[in-house]
């Protein structure tokens, strides 16, 4: 069921006085839990839980031909489904709009910010690369799922590890487990910190019932350090340049805190 008018008209009181029913500042998260290596079939794999939010990623590697505009570069590919057990809300089917939106702005932050050195994943140029693919999975649904699904992104790049490869036969080795060789990273690790906007309130990490309530959404990918590799607006709400201020403030100081948290597992 969708959040009702009464309920929605008391968030956004409670939001302005600065409060949430379940006591958090606007720019705070909800308890954080983070697991890696859930997956013996993935390169690298990862469970992020916000509060009752869950998503679970993997990473496996491939071998293709690279684009024509990039004949030295190795690919990427991300893709999101919505699992109808994360919610009521998600029909059996093939993938509908908010399926297809989260994977491609996951895909902006990761590809904007040049984390893989794709370079580094060309094999032979003009013919054959290494592929990454990045799957994302909702196991439930409480908001929030494009955080949780890019800091559950990055998390399993940082540990992913490099299938084995035979040159001669072409083929790859996934029955021989994996190597020590990580995929190659840069140091410009990004995390995704979504704004939304209620009433003349901003604040990240939203519930099912903030979101629903939420008339304007705003999405940025930036490293530690506050520069920005990629922007992303959702729903109507025209955004004003002095609460685009506000946006990108709230989002920094949710970043550097989200950092600090996850650091031990974006080494």
């Amino acid at each position: 069921m969708e959040t009702s008018k009464l309920t929605g008209k008391r968030i956004e009181e409670y939001m302005s006085d600065g409060n949430r029913f379940d006591g958090r500042g606007l720019d705070e998260y909800r308890d954080l839990e983070v697991e890696t290596g859930i997956s013996k079939k993935a390169e690298g794999s990862a469970r992020v839980k916000l509060g009752k939010t869950e998503v679970i990623v993997g990473v496996k590697l491939g071998i293709t031909e690279p684009y024509p505009d990039s004949p030295d570069e190795g690919n990427l590919m991300v893709t999101a489904e919505l699992l109808p057990l994360s919610s009521p809300r998600i029909e059996l089917g093939p993938p509908k709009f908010p399926a297809i939106e989260l994977g491609r702005v996951v895909d902006r932050g990761i590809r904007e910010s040049h984390v893989i050195d794709l370079k580094k994943l060309c094999i032979k140029e003009g013919e054959k690369v290494w592929q990454v693919f990045i799957d994302i999975y909702s196991i439930n649904d409480d908001g929030g799922l494009i955080d949780a699904s890019a800091m559950a992104a990055v998390i399993a790049l940082a540990n992913a590890r490099m299938p084995k490869y035979d040159e001669k036969t072409d083929k790859i080795l996934y029955d021989e487990g994996h190597t020590d060789k990580k995929i190659p990273l840069t140091k410009e690790i990004p995390l995704t910190v979504t704004a939304h906007k209620i009433g003349k309130s901003i604040f990240v990490d939203p519930t099912l019932e903030e979101e629903d309530v939420s008339n304007g959404r705003v999405t940025i990918g930036a490293s530690l350090d506050g520069e920005i590799y990629s922007l992303q607006k959702g729903k109507d709400a025209e955004i004003g340049v002095e609460e685009m201020d506000g946006i990108i403030d709230t989002t920094e100081r949710a970043r550097k805190k989200l950092f600090a948290k996850l650091s031990k597992y974006l080494k």
